[in-house]
């Protein structure tokens, strides 16, 4: 294949969008259009002629358009990727490519918008001022908790004392609702379940219902929200009558002796407080390294400003989307339904996105600026941590993780915890809760 030669031009649109223009001599174009003719003879079936033996001219009146346009894909394709190559321009998106086709004895030009990732030198990203939680479990989390777990084994029981309504109860109740005297089916239901206080209706409901009886029947105006409700009701004035069929409790079980008996794996009440203290610090651990890494993003973005490719954003925006999706269908909601929800969210997903997509790629340039790097070594040992956690065999896992091309994923998520690691050790961390305290500050 001959070497086909082209004047480039480049032009920086923004510090993420290039625009690479191309001009190619006609000599170029000329011999490979000569080169897709002579493929396309192989193949074209005309009438009256055979295969390989069809006039060029011939081919012009039938096969123009399409010599044309494999000749268009061909020098795009080989001049464009030789042309980043060159001037070591990494785009990160397919892409934009404008021509006007091929003209008789005429250079072939066209352009090419590509997207880049912005080049970036971090500051002021050591010696941060951060602050953490306590990661001590504390009686009060643990007595949380241990709530938490009591309300699981509650029983609902029907109400054996002459009282009205308060909250916290489950009333099943009939009730309609009216605007200008007409009754509206969407606000109609009948042994309808509702925990009061539980704030599901709409605002100013459920605090009619207090005090009234089982089998009282009560009317009165609710004004509906001008925002977050149907069209049609929002800011309206409703009249609603409501009747009490049923009055139930949540009884809820003391933890004592006897509440052990609902595990198998507890053989004491001390025994369930331990486990729970345990699940209660992984779980604090967990959230304040979170906690940490976030304000770590929020002090990097504060002190570096820059722009980042639309084309990041979009793909970080599809990935929460995914993830809200799939949460909600493994929650039991029907595909469809779960999918035109999640997309309700697209754009208030953007703010977050641009978040995060802003925070690795400083994460990353800070890595290089840092000649921080990971080597086989703690990719093997993390590969191994995994296989332990899915129990796996750590070797087969590795093929497996091969053969899906995600080792430099891997690669790239150790590069990035310990790249936060170095932020941590350089910055000035505090313990909240000494400063609430008065306790003097434990820093690092």
């Amino acid at each position: 294949m001959s070497e086909i030669s082209a004047a480039i031009q480049i032009e920086d649109i923004s510090p993420v969008k290039k625009k690479l223009f191309f001009d190619i001599p006609w000599a170029d174009v000329k011999n490979e259009l000569d080169t897709v003719y002579r493929k396309v003879g192989r193949t074209a079936k005309v009438k009256g002629f055979r295969p390989g033996k069809i006039p060029r001219a011939i081919l012009e009146m039938y096969y123009r358009e399409q010599a044309e346009e494999e000749t268009v894909i061909g020098l795009v394709n080989r001049v464009y990727w030789k042309a980043l190559k060159e001037k070591a321009i990494e785009a990160v998106t397919q892409p934009q490519i404008e021509q006007k086709g091929i003209e008789q004895d005429k250079d072939f030009r066209f352009s090419a918008i590509v997207e880049v990732e912005p080049a970036i030198d971090p500051q002021n990203y050591l010696g941060l001022e951060l602050e953490k939680e306590d990661p001590a479990v504390t009686e009060e989390d643990l007595e949380k908790r241990l709530q938490e777990i009591r309300q699981m084994f509650s029983t609902m029981e029907d109400l054996d004392e002459d009282r009205g309504v308060i909250e916290g109860d489950f009333v099943t109740l009939n009730f309609v609702g009216k605007i200008g005297g007409e009754p509206l089916k969407e606000l109609t239901a009948d042994n309808h379940l509702l925990e009061i206080g539980s704030k599901t209706f709409v605002p100013g409901f459920e605090e009619q219902l207090i005090g009234m009886r089982k089998g009282e029947t009560r009317s009165f105006m609710v004004a509906f929200p001008k925002a977050d409700v149907p069209t049609h009701l929002a800011g309206k004035d409703v009249e609603f009558t409501a009747s009490i069929g049923g009055i139930r409790i949540k009884r809820a079980p003391e933890i004592d002796d006897n509440f052990i008996k609902n595990f198998e794996k507890y053989e004491s009440l001390e025994a369930l407080k331990a486990d729970v203290r345990q699940n209660l610090s992984e779980e604090k651990k967990a959230r304040i390294a979170a906690d940490l890494d976030r304000s770590i993003g929020d002090k990097l973005l504060a002190g570096n400003d820059f722009e980042v490719p639309d084309s990041f954003i979009e793909n970080q925006i599809h990935h929460m989307l995914y993830n809200m999706k799939q949460r909600m269908v493994s929650g039991g909601m029907d595909q469809k339904k779960a999918t035109e929800l999640a997309l309700k969210f697209r754009d208030r997903c953007r703010e977050e996105a641009t978040r995060i997509v802003k925070t690795v790629i400083l994460i990353k340039n800070i890595a290089r600026k840092e000649a921080l790097t990971v080597d086989d070594r703690e990719v093997e040992k993390h590969i191994a941590e995994m296989a332990v956690q899915r129990a796996q065999d750590a070797e087969t896992l590795k093929k497996s993780l091969e053969k899906e091309d995600l080792i430099d994923g891997i690669r790239a998520e150790i590069l990035s915890r310990k790249t936060y690691g170095f932020l941590i050790d350089k910055a000035h961390v505090t313990t909240a809760s000494a400063t609430k305290s008065g306790i003097p500050e434990e820093r690092s």
